[in-house]
């Protein structure tokens, strides 16, 4: 992708640092992200349309410049945190929010959508996607695809070994040699599959057995994949992208992924999400603009380039070529749009079973 010359009226804001107001409520929002965040209030000033993302600065910016460049029009970004938190803030904040959210976690727009928040997209904009990756209301589309995977270190570990199942991972044979993030949003979103499922029944029984199995317990995935590739533990639970990243900078460390038996939750498919928020009514036609840019070929080659996620509209390949097409994942199939129906209960799930960030 070609990034053009800096674009003018460019003004972002990065997470406060304020204690800021919470929610009263103990939700899986402030449980989960206990640290809270400061309410930057709604609007836009000037600008054209407003966007708050749940992903990086350095990400977004640069499709940012390029859409002003390519538009004229005058775009403002904030970034509040990660996409729970900027759910949480745009809750918060209710007709004084964002036009747009960029969220890495489809339970998070999900939440949102459960909320009354989220406002249809135009069909002109979301055309290029097929009906798998969009919400039936088409509150939000995907943007860009990630496998949950086993992370394994191939020095310690005979791939004759490895599981079948996730549900595995609670056996005797793992035994405090597992990582997992409980606090990251795919994780969450994992979890929340897990109970459309199988039931909650049966998941609290694996977070809870991987607590009794010694699982450890850390802030990120990357952290998880970093504690596999120095021998710290044998394996984690991340999505696959994380080691196509690091491979790519070291073509040397020890770690490949692991994709469970076809059908198996633990290979489930999550996406990215943008969705207009009813907030923005009357910056209905840039939001669709911004959108519909989103979806063009050169913003997916984008998106696979620099974070070696798949791309979702088809005539776009990934970017590493040993990833296996997205299509011939037989990942179980989960009505994402209900994972923000399940996200408080979630957290509440995931905190009660004694995993904790390490």
């Amino acid at each position: 992708m070609q990034v053009g010359d800096q674009a003018p009226r460019r003004r972002h804001h990065p997470n406060p640092t304020g204690a800021g107001r919470r929610r009263a409520a103990t939700t899986l929002l402030v449980a989960l992200v206990a640290a809270g965040t400061g309410a930057c209030g709604g609007g836009g000033g000037g600008a054209d349309l407003v966007i708050y993302s749940g992903r990086t600065q350095d990400l977004i910016e640069p499709l940012i410049d390029r859409f002003e460049q390519e538009t004229g029009l005058d775009v403002e970004v904030r970034y509040p945190g990660d996409s729970a938190v900027a759910a949480l803030q745009i809750a918060e904040e209710g007709d004084r929010g964002p036009d747009l959210f960029i969220s890495q976690s489809p339970g998070a727009m999900g939440y949102l959508d459960s909320q009354g928040l989220l406002a249809p997209l135009s069909e002109s904009a979301i055309g290029a996607l097929g009906e798998r990756f969009r919400a039936e209301n088409a509150h939000w589309v995907g943007t860009s695809g990630r496998v949950r995977v086993l992370v394994y270190n191939t020095n310690a570990v005979d791939p004759e070994s490895l599981p079948d199942s996730v549900f595995d991972l609670v056996d005797d044979a793992y035994r405090g040699r597992v990582g997992v993030a409980p606090t990251n949003p795919s994780f969450i979103d994992f979890v929340s599959a897990l109970r459309e499922l199988e039931g909650d029944e049966a998941t609290t029984a694996w977070l809870r057995g991987l607590v009794d199995n010694g699982a450890r317990s850390y802030k990120s995935n990357d952290a998880v994949l970093a504690a596999v590739a120095r021998g710290e533990i044998d394996l984690g639970l991340v999505n696959h992208y994380y080691n196509e990243r690091a491979k790519q900078e070291d073509p040397d460390q020890p770690t490949e992924n692991h994709l469970f038996d076809a059908g198996d939750p633990g290979s489930l498919i999550l996406i990215t999400t943008v969705g207009r928020l009813t907030s923005g009514d009357d910056h209905r036609d840039a939001a669709d603009r911004f959108v519909s840019f989103l979806l063009t070929d050169e913003s997916q080659r984008y998106f696979a380039q620099e974070t070696f996620e798949y791309p979702l509209v088809e005539t776009v390949p990934p970017a590493v070529e040993d990833l296996p097409p997205l299509a011939d994942i037989a990942a179980p199939s989960v009505d994402l749009a209900r994972l923000g129906d399940d996200f408080e209960a979630t957290g509440d799930l995931i905190r009660d079973s004694g995993l904790a960030d390490g």
